[in-house]
This record gives structure tokens, sequence and C-alpha cells, in this order.
């Protein structure tokens, strides 16, 4: 995530998309799943499509309506004093305060917003995004995306023969192997990881929750089948690969008295 901020941050998108354009294929299509600069490029059609740029059709599409008045791609001035600090671990594993500026300093806009990563938000901001895909799309009145749209994010896309890659790490998803961000049992819906068998993932979660994680300890996952959704943020570099959020999720489907209703 941090290299592909950087390179982002140097670079327009129309440049970035010139260079993709240029590469060959990584794999034979409907073979391999890649993690990529994928979404990243989703937000550059999302500029070609509207004519605005991602900011500028996030805020009108999304966070104004929803009334996520705290989530852009920088924060301004007057709300510096609220940022959060951001930490690491030491070679003792010790928590160190760690700062952004060396590869993105979030006081100023973005040079070229990405469709795969950061944007600041706050808990309350996020919680009201979540709500509305737990509703199939809408909050409050407010519609942002159709059901049948929300369905189709949370439809496993991935058969089973297909091959998991990441950072050069790869592995099948029958093998019972886990290879980020997936493990047996978990699919891949649009943009979002799909729980397709929670039993043979190990997860207490309903079948169909949908989820995701970010580099900087924020983590979340919606589950309609309990009609529930959780969103953790501990500002920590390498935070969710810590295993906290396995945890989170024993503790939360532990307090259901009535889980699967």
């Amino acid at each position: 995530a941090y290299y592909r901020a950087s390179v982002l941050q140097s670079e327009s998108l129309d440049q970035m998309v010139r260079k993709v354009s240029d590469l060959p294929m990584f794999a034979e299509p409907g073979t391999l799943w890649r993690y990529s600069i994928a979404a990243d490029i989703q937000g550059y059609i999302v500029e070609k499509l509207s004519g605005k740029t991602l900011p500028v059709f996030m805020q009108e599409r999304i966070f104004a309506p929803l009334g996520m008045t705290d989530t852009a791609f920088y924060v301004p001035a007057e709300k510096v004093g609220r940022l959060a600090a951001l930490y690491d671990s030491d070679a003792a594993g010790r928590l160190t305060p760690v700062h952004e500026a060396g590869w993105r300093d979030v006081t100023r806009p973005p040079l070229a917003p990405s469709g795969g990563g950061g944007l600041v938000s706050t808990a309350h901001d996020f919680a009201r995004f979540a709500q509305m895909l737990l509703n199939g799309g809408d909050l409050d009145g407010v519609r942002i995306l159709q059901p049948e749209t929300v369905a189709l994010m949370r439809l496993n896309q991935l058969p089973a023969s297909f091959t998991v890659t990441t950072n050069g790490t790869a592995n099948v998803l029958t093998t019972g192997q886990k290879a980020f961000p997936f493990a047996a049992g978990m699919g891949y819906g649009l943009d979002v990881a799909v729980a397709v068998d929670p039993a043979a993932s190990g997860a207490p979660v309903g079948v169909g929750t949908f989820s995701w994680g970010g580099s900087a300890g924020t983590w979340f996952w919606i589950d309609p089948t309990n009609d529930l959704f959780f969103i953790g943020m501990i500002q920590r570099l390498g935070g969710v690969g810590s295993g906290l959020d396995a945890t989170t999720r024993t503790l939360v489907y532990q307090a259901l008295e009535h889980p699967d209703q």
C-alpha cells in the first residue's frame, strides 16, 4: 500500500494508466487473482465517465448525501488538531510514533487521488457508509447504490481453482492454506473479500459477510446474515495482521444471543 501510494503521489493517474496499458498480462484471464492497482484504475474510470475529479464525485455522490462530514482525501487546516497519531512497532515490539509526510502529507490534497486508498475519515463517518451497505444501498431515505449492486459486490467472483497471489506469495484456495487476504472458504466479490464458507475459514461470521482492511490498522466487516457491521481503527501500521481482527470477530459473535436471526 505504501509503495502504491508513493507512486501515485509522484505521477498523475493518466500517466499511471498509460504505463499500465503498455504492460503484458500477468496471467491468463480466469486463472489468477492478484492484489494490484485495479481499484486505483477504477477511480480513474469514474473520473472519465463522470467528467469530475474523484474527490468531487465522492463528495457529491457519497459523502455529502450520507452526512460524512469528516471524510476526504486530506485534512483541512481547521481539522488538523483532530488528526489521530499514527504508530508502528520498534524492534522490541513497542509502539513508536511515525509520520506519513515521508510518503504522503495528509494535510494537503494529493496530486493523484486514488480509487484504492488514501481517504481520511472517522469511525462515525465510516459507520454511516457501512450501514448504507448493510441496508442494501440506502440510509435515512438516501439511496447511494441499488440493492442489486450491493448484492453483486458481495457475490464471490473466484472459482475454487483460482490461484491467489500477493507480493509474490501464491496459493490455491482449496488447499486450506492462508494466502492474504484469503483463507479457505473465502472468496472475492467486487473490491471486498467475501465469506463463502465461514465454517471452512474458521470465522464465526454469517455467509456472505464482506470485509477489507487497511495498512494503518483499520478493518471492517459487514454481516447481512446477522444484521451487523464492525469497524476497527487502531492507527497502527500492520495492526490488522496482528490477529486483532480475528479477536474482535470472536468477541462480537460470542455476544450474540441468537446468531443468524
